[in-house]
């Protein structure tokens, strides 16, 4: 490992620390600005039967009767070591309640994303090979995953596969089958993205000399894309993988609603219809700390696929 690159992996990793803080003191500004004072408005809800002295303690705890610096600061502190408070709806550790979502949705998003990068490949290779009009309809396709909406997708699914094929039920949504077709929902537009990066990536390595030579030493095209066109196409592909990381957390909110599974998106949505402001900062920093994290991992693995990235060009910029 040269001293350029451990350079470079110190800059990204020091701008991905400042990243994930801004978004969580932006996140704690927006929700502070809200009007009204949405814990106390909780708290005092009858239903949760709590004291005056109970009440209080948890303003000081959360520093409701202190300026909102001194607010952020706290907050910004507990974030720091860990301590993401107690939800206001269920009393429980915003901790626990994230954790025990955080399983399923990681299934979904992973599988998605394995089904996304597939169907990814084998569009562009039949836009790459595929003759004629064929190769003209797939490289439609993208733009067809791009036209329909998530949940439009999902509902589709549920009614052939669940209501008429009685491939799963949707009484189990945690089912392996169940699972697949959720993660299909949400990977079929996803795929789109990435499939045409990659078509276009395959077009440009295609026409370059090296792939020229290949084909007239007798390379078959399947060996010449696997062998020759892969590894150098796969370079802003990766940059779009960590960029769609953003979409599959958001659509796996509308994703789980729709296929009735307990993920992170029916935390979300407890939280927002409860105004349960300590689950929803830490969803949405949590969500800003994998997002940067996974564009991190991209950002570093980019001169590791191609030596022709300059590493004091990107440390510069």
């Amino acid at each position: 490992m040269t001293s350029d690159y451990k350079r470079f992996a110190l800059t990204r990793a020091g701008q991905a620390v400042v990243v994930v803080l801004l978004a969580y003191v932006l996140t704690f500004l927006v929700i502070s600005v809200l009007p009204g004072d949405a814990i106390t408005n909780t708290l005092r809800d009858p239903q949760h039967g709590l004291s005056e002295e109970d009440i209080q303690r948890i303003v000081a705890f959360y520093g409701l009767d202190q300026p909102v610096i001194v607010q952020l600061l706290l907050s910004l502190g507990r974030f720091l070591t860990g301590e993401l408070g107690f939800s206001l709806q269920s009393n429980l550790p915003v901790s626990r309640i994230v954790g025990d979502a955080l399983p399923s949705t990681l299934t979904l998003a992973t599988s998605a994303l394995v089904i996304a990068v597939v169907f990814a490949v084998v569009i562009a290779y039949g836009a790459q090979y595929l003759p004629g009009k064929w190769a003209a309809i797939v490289r439609s396709i993208p733009s067809f995953f791009l036209s329909v909406p998530n949940f439009v997708i999902g509902l589709v699914l549920i009614e052939f596969f669940a209501f008429r094929l009685h491939s799963f039920t949707t009484t189990d949504p945690n089912s392996p089958v169940a699972t697949l077709f959720a993660a299909i929902t949400l990977a079929i537009p996803v795929s789109a993205p990435l499939a045409e990066v990659l078509i276009a990536s395959l077009d440009h390595e295609s026409r370059q000399e090296y792939a020229l030579v290949a084909r007239s030493r007798g390379l078959t095209e399947a060996t010449l894309f696997a062998k020759h066109l892969v590894k150098p196409s796969a370079l802003p592909s990766v940059a779009m993988v960590a960029l769609i990381v953003g979409e599959l957390l958001g659509g796996s909110v509308i994703t789980e609603t729709i296929f009735g599974r307990d993920g992170i998106g029916t935390v979300v949505q407890k939280a927002v219809t409860g105004e349960d402001q300590p689950v929803l900062q830490a969803v949405v920093s949590l969500s800003a700390v994998v997002f940067v994290a996974v564009n991190l991992v991209a950002d570093l693995a980019s001169p590791l696929l191609d030596p022709r990235v300059k590493l004091r060009e990107k440390v510069a910029a």
